[in-house]
């Protein structure tokens, strides 16, 4: 492993916890080898790494990108992995507000109830 994949699997499991990243190298097969070890050097080793924002402030980014985008296929990772970037869920709902004014209201209103669900199934899990 390069270096930039050692820091990307660091940053990766710090944000998103071991479980997760544990399933999802599980799931990895020979076809998505490739894709996986691309998001772990580019996106966690070369953006999630660098140290010119806090985790927190990424996070935030992040949902907000993922929700105006209306990838919501990820957003519920992203709101998941909050409890690990120190992003609270005022933060989120903040962040959601914006996605409102800048990229539509049905965006930010399909992400909220993502969110909620989200965060509701995180207190049942973790009450």
């Amino acid at each position: 492993m390069s270096d930039l994949t050692d820091q990307g699997m660091k940053t990766r499991r710090r944000v998103l916890g071991d479980a997760h990243v544990d399933r999802a190298e599980a799931a990895k097969t020979a076809a998505d080898a490739p894709f996986q070890a691309l998001i772990t050097d580019a996106a966690w080793g070369h953006v999630w790494s660098r140290d010119t924002i806090s985790l927190r402030d990424r996070s935030m980014l992040t949902i907000a990108l993922l929700a105006g985008l209306g990838n919501d296929h990820e957003l519920a990772m992203h709101i998941r992995a909050t409890t690990n970037t120190g992003a609270s869920q005022a933060d989120v709902m903040e962040a959601l507000l914006h996605v409102a004014i800048y990229a539509g209201v049905p965006r930010a209103n399909h992400a909220i109830r993502i969110a909620k669900d989200t965060f509701a199934a995180m207190a049942e899990e973790h009450p």
